[in-house]
């Protein structure tokens, strides 16, 4: 099991989610931008390195509006020796490297800019991951999307417009229990039609589910992944006291995880946590559970 967490390092005095507006769009500002997130990625990969964390999920903008109209720049070719020297540190330490793009990017949408849009979006995070070389247990993870008034129909819409996304995508993607709309039930309905590998989200699953037992649920998600796409991908968060339903907590609680880990005892898989202090809450499982 890799425990990880996504996109910022909030020990490290570096981002590599640097964007400025797009009134200030240059190509010139562009590759500027670009270098120092490539930089800081690489020194976050060697902090987490440092700390045994071997899992760790890149945040979207690291090449910024690289899934605008505006953006006519070849960036895979021009920062491609940057972006392979960080294929090989991952591979050579073991490391697996995520993506998820945010809550705009919606493959179901009755609208066909809004889905042009996400296949779009998609193909850049699939293309960050093909830079480095890294094979396909690298994965990229969606949310099914909106109801629409007619989830059977949005559903549809789902599997119809995965099959128009190029293999590059598809042999990336993983699709995700959300907690409003799309229980682990309905993730694999989908899954069984187009083969898709589900990740399951522990605490969506809290909000949203139909009886089913977490660890029950788990096994289910894990039987969707193939030999090819690794370890099942997990996420773990937990209810933020006072906040709305569904909002992460700031930190984990160890003795809740603690309990998680009993639960799941003997089952294989990679855990993400979703959690505002990020690589912080991985120290302290690691150190207050002596992982």
């Amino acid at each position: 099991m890799k425990i990880g967490y996504a996109c910022i390092n909030t020990t490290i005095n570096c981002t590599s989610n640097k964007t400025f507006r797009l009134k200030s769009y240059s190509e010139e500002k562009l590759i500027e931008t670009i270098k120092e997130n490539l930089n800081c990625l690489k020194r976050i990969l060697e902090f987490n390195l440092e700390n045994n964390i071997l899992l760790f999920r890149i945040g979207s903008e690291l090449i910024p509006f690289a899934s605008h109209s505006i953006n006519k720049f070849n960036w895979m070719m021009y920062f491609k020796k940057e972006f392979e020297e960080l294929g090989k540190f991952a591979k050579k330490n073991n490391m697996r490297l995520t993506m998820h793009p945010g809550q705009y990017t919606i493959l179901n949408s009755p609208r066909e800019e809004v889905v042009f849009n996400a296949i779009k979006d998609l193909e850049y995070h699939c293309k960050v991951l093909d830079a480095m070389n890294l094979d396909e247990t690298c994965k990229v993870t969606i949310h099914i999307g909106g109801i629409y008034g007619d989830q059977k129909a949005a559903m549809g819409r789902f599997i119809s417009n995965y099959k128009k996304l190029p293999s590059f995508v598809r042999k990336r993607l993983i699709i995700e229990n959300d907690d409003k709309s799309y229980s682990l039930k309905d993730c694999l309905k989908i899954s069984s039609e187009l083969d898709i590998p589900v990740v399951f989200d522990f605490f969506h699953h809290e909000c949203l589910n139909n009886g089913e037992d977490a660890v029950i649920a788990l096994k289910d998600a894990m039987n969707t992944w193939k030999k090819k796409d690794g370890l099942p991908l997990t996420h773990y968060s937990e209810q933020k006291k006072g906040g709305r339903k569904g909002s992460h907590s700031e930190t984990i609680d160890l003795s809740e995880f603690a309990k998680f880990l009993k639960k799941v005892n003997g089952l294989d898989f990679d855990v993400e946590l979703e959690v505002k202090d990020k690589e912080q809450s991985v120290l302290n499982v690691y150190t207050g559970l002596k992982l």
